[in-house]
């Protein structure tokens, strides 16, 4: 069974995702087409890679990805195509894939050059696309492209580790739908370094000394219900992916706001762990 993804920053309110599916439909009538996200931020390489590193995973080997931010062809901004992880991923040499691979090597990655295609300002339906149904198809990937070796990486979206040891610097890399904020500094990172110290967790002028495992770890369920921490309370976890993420319980960005607006948090803003 063939599968396609696709995430986009191109919303819903336009032809171009409907014009990709009907393409690769056309192409490959018995693929199954799987929306990954189509409300990444307009060309924010973190947030589509945080998406699709967290999401590729959960589908079958030989699902191919199409990754379409930030993806007009330029000297510095490549097309290709890489085998990882048992996954193929085709999009641009933006930074997105090595982001993806910056936990596990790449098998295979090529610069898609493909013979006499007619090409416009929509790369994804022109180029990517073709490439998803060539490899969807069982394709290999020398047929459409050439061996690439400088894949594009994104130092800045790194923590840092400072005051010898004792401090992660880490940045606000995305914000979810409940206006959670989920930072780059991952949980082997602060275990790492912990040391069975304490720690004090700052951004901007908030502070929390604890990080839970699931939002309502926050509840001491021996309290009585008028005593306990609760909804529109902030709390420090580890998420389902593995970072550490800073939330308000049971949220809401339409009412009562999130972590992002109640704590002043927007992307790329630094978050500090500091161990005592």
């Amino acid at each position: 069974m063939a599968i396609i993804t696709l995430t986009t920053d191109f919303g819903y309110k336009d032809h171009f995702v409907g014009a990709i599916k009907g393409t690769i439909l056309s192409d490959l009538p018995e693929v199954h087409v799987v929306d990954i996200s189509h409300a990444v931020s307009p060309f924010n390489i973190q947030e589509c890679a945080y998406i699709l590193k967290n999401a590729y995973r959960t589908f079958p080997t030989g699902t191919v990805h199409i990754i379409g931010v930030d993806s007009e062809l330029s000297a510095e901004n490549q097309h290709i195509a890489a085998q990882v992880d048992g996954h193929y991923f085709v999009g641009a040499n933006n930074g997105v894939i090595s982001l993806i691979t910056s936990e596990i090597a790449p098998e295979k990655v090529m610069e898609i050059n493909i013979p006499n295609l007619n090409t416009s300002s929509f790369p994804v339906l022109d180029v990517f696309v073709q490439a998803a149904c060539h490899i969807s198809r069982g394709g290999k990937l020398e047929v459409i492209g050439k061996p690439f070796n400088d894949l594009k990486e994104l130092r800045e979206f790194e923590p840092r580790i400072t005051n010898n040891g004792k401090s992660i610097v880490g940045n606000v890399i995305y914000i979810d739908n409940y206006g959670n904020v989920i930072t780059n500094i991952q949980k082997s990172l602060f275990e790492a370094y912990r040391s069975g110290r304490d720690f004090e967790i700052s951004a901007r002028t908030n502070t929390m000394k604890t990080i839970h495992d699931s939002y309502n770890g926050i509840i001491n369920y021996n309290f009585d219900r008028s005593q306990r921490k609760g909804p529109g309370d902030a709390l420090a976890l580890f998420n389902s992916a593995g970072y550490v993420e800073l939330a308000i319980y049971k949220s809401d960005l339409n009412t009562v706001g999130g972590a992002s607006t109640l704590l002043g948090l927007n992307y790329r803003d630094t978050v500090t762990i500091n161990f005592l």
